[in-house]
């Protein structure tokens, strides 16, 4: 057959000399000397310009070298020869369009090669998704999302590299990863009055093994993170541990199984309180390469079996870097798999309160841009987000941006309770238990015990209301209630003294009755005696007190505010003292053991010329008796 009949040469018919300068210019491209490769072609081209095989190769070529537009011009130049030719030239074209952000043509040629390709093939199922992100591409970049990064500063940033930083909850301590001479650490930041401090390693934590992807709970005490190919590991990176105990970070520990296996585990998420664990990995049951997986602590304090989080988060394609926002539901990680820019974009997922997670939005152009974004972590408020970079104008490759985070991608706003307990009369810390109750349901939400300095935090997602329950044995419990489920001042958080009250030995000890204490978590209806169900939780507390402390004798008074006639005041609070003592009595204390008194409004706590200070004086107290 000659030329003339074929209209064009291939590398089956062309003559000696282009199969020639094709075969050296694809040695020359496989050997790394693209432009050497690009010349080759372009002489022989310049003989014969319709080498169907040669303007392929150089338009291959071009893409390799980042030159789109020209690589373009070529596989356009071989379609307009011959449009039948080679099936995958669509797919080729629409790539370099994408890549040069020309998403409505990407998005024809896509289309013409799934017309044309074969099912079922690895080409294919990347057309598919080239073609979903050409269509979300044009509309993010037709639809910007408010974005102005900030470099955190020279405090944090260096000329070397940092990124994954990770923030306690009251946003005081932020804990990243850098590299320093090549060898990767953990540093730690303590931010006053509104300034990052300088970064200084974490010593205790560090080693010769590069330490890195970490996440730390809400109260800063306990510390998950990666190390790879560690001796004694049981995959090529495990994720490891440390808790801070009484000022100082204990040893390291492997998380051990099931959470690390033999496969990839990294890039961990603890939820605020320490009780879930989001993780990458690559481990068996997965529906790609790497997936996103979630482990729950179970009550003996050990970690269960790592669930996958499903097809709706995960992908044929890549997913990591979780972060599990405080609050508990909203969950924001890194995807190749999902309709993006490109490469790998971040995403935010909702779960629903039956568990389940709501299909993932792309945080949108420009904080997603047509590179990989890396990972993210979202303050306790919602507002603020910080990542790493490597934006131009940065100290280094890599540095620690933060930026304002829009309204539509933030988390349910959270808040903090953050308290110190300690005896009230010598007025020393304690270790003592505390539990947070969700009032509507009953359930026990956060449960810890607190350090030798008797500090704790915890963290309150707005919308519920919630009762925090201090105990120690030889001690009165302390009761504290926040009502979030109106909540509007996001910017308020909770800091609080708890002073526990020892358990006298004799009641005659206390000189006949004891001090008061408030029941802050007993609810009725208005004006009325009748309990509302969520004073349970609280009178179960005070039930379990006098079950473990059966010599123990109490009154229960009750107060009301200035409201209505004093007579009405006094039978009211006379009543829901008994209403108390009757909760008791029904569940098993001997009458005997108990009083009720009602005070009406005879005495307030505070004045009755405000909302609030009425809410104070309608109250329910205990106190010791003899």
């Amino acid at each position: 057959m000659t030329f003339a009949q074929q209209a064009y040469y291939t590398a089956r018919n062309a003559p000696p000399r282009l199969k020639k300068s094709l075969d050296k210019a694809r040695f020359l491209a496989a050997s790394g000397e693209l432009s050497a490769a690009a010349n080759e072609l372009g002489k022989a081209l310049e003989k014969e310009p319709r080498f169907m095989d040669g303007l392929i190769e150089l338009g291959n070529v071009y893409n390799q070298m980042g030159d789109y537009a020209s690589a373009e011009l070529q596989y356009e130049k071989a379609i307009a020869i011959d449009s039948t030719y080679l099936s995958s030239l669509y797919y080729s074209l629409g790539i370099v369009e994408f890549d040069q952000d020309k998403f409505s043509e990407a998005k024809a040629h896509f289309e013409k090669y799934l017309e044309l390709g074969k099912e079922g093939t690895r080409r294919y199922q990347n057309a598919r998704r080239y073609l979903a992100n050409s269509e979300f591409a044009a509309r993010a970049v037709a639809n910007p999302v408010p974005f102005e990064p900030k470099n955190i500063g020279s405090a944090i940033n260096t000329a070397e590299d940092e990124y994954l930083p990770s923030l306690t909850a009251d946003g005081e301590v932020l804990i990243f990863t850098a590299v320093k001479s090549g060898q990767e650490d953990f540093y730690r930041s303590k931010r006053a009055d509104s300034t990052w401090m300088p970064a200084e390693p974490i010593t205790a934590v560090n080693t010769e093994y590069n330490e890195g992807a970490q996440t730390i709970t809400a109260d800063g005490k306990l510390l998950i993170f990666t190390i790879c190919n560690k001796p004694g590991g049981l995959g090529r990176c495990d994720l490891y541990f440390t808790e801070f105990k009484n000022g100082n970070w204990t040893p390291v520990r492997n998380l051990g199984r099931p959470v690390n296996s033999a496969a990839y585990e990294s890039l961990p998420s603890l939820s605020a309180e320490g009780d879930a664990l989001y993780f990458t990995s690559n481990r068996k049951g997965g529906f790609g390469g790497l997936d996103l997986w979630v482990s729950y602590r179970k009550p003996d304090g050990h970690w269960g079996e790592p669930v996958n989080l499903g097809s709706t988060i995960n992908t044929p394609f890549d997913e990591q870097a979780p972060f599990i926002h405080p609050d508990g539901q909203t969950l924001y990680f890194m995807s190749k798999g999902h309709r993006g820019m490109g490469a790998y974009d971040l995403f935010l997922s909702r779960k629903d309160e039956k568990g389940n997670w709501s299909s993932p939005e792309n945080l949108g152009y420009p904080i997603n841009s047509r590179g990989n974004e890396g990972a993210l972590t979202v303050s306790l408020d919602g507002k603020t987000a910080f990542y790493a970079s490597d934006m131009p104008g940065g100290f280094g490759k890599n540095d620690i941006y933060y930026f304002e985070l829009y309204e539509g991608a933030r988390p349910q706003p959270v808040t903090y309770v953050k308290a110190r307990v300690f005896d009230e009369a010598t007025k020393k810390p304690l270790a003592a238990l505390m539990e947070i109750f969700d009032l509507g349901s009953g359930q026990l939400v956060a449960r810890k015990i607190t350090g030798e300095d008797g500090e704790f935090l915890s963290t309150l997602p707005s919308g519920k209301d919630y009762a925090l329950h201090v105990s120690k044995e030889g001690y009165l419990f302390y009761s504290d209630n926040f009502s979030l489920s109106g909540w509007t001042d996001f910017d308020s958080t909770f800091h609080i003294q708890v002073p526990l009250v020892k358990i006298p030995a004799s009641a005659r000890d206390t000189g006949g009755v004891s001090s008061p204490v408030v029941l802050r978590n007993v609810f009725f209806e208005s004006g009325s005696a009748d309990l509302l169900p969520k004073s349970r939780v609280e009178l179960d507390k005070l039930y379990d007190l006098l079950v473990q402390n059966p010599a123990l004798k109490i009154q229960i008074n009750g107060h009301t505010d200035n409201v209505g006639s004093e007579q009405d005041n006094l039978e009211l609070s006379l009543n829901r003292a008994k209403a108390v003592y009757d909760y008791l009595v029904e569940k098993g204390i001997d009458p005997g053991r108990l009083r009720y008194k009602g005070f009406g409004e005879t005495k307030p706590v505070s004045s009755n010329d405000t909302e609030e200070g009425r809410s104070q004086n309608r109250r329910t107290e205990f106190q010791i008796i003899h």
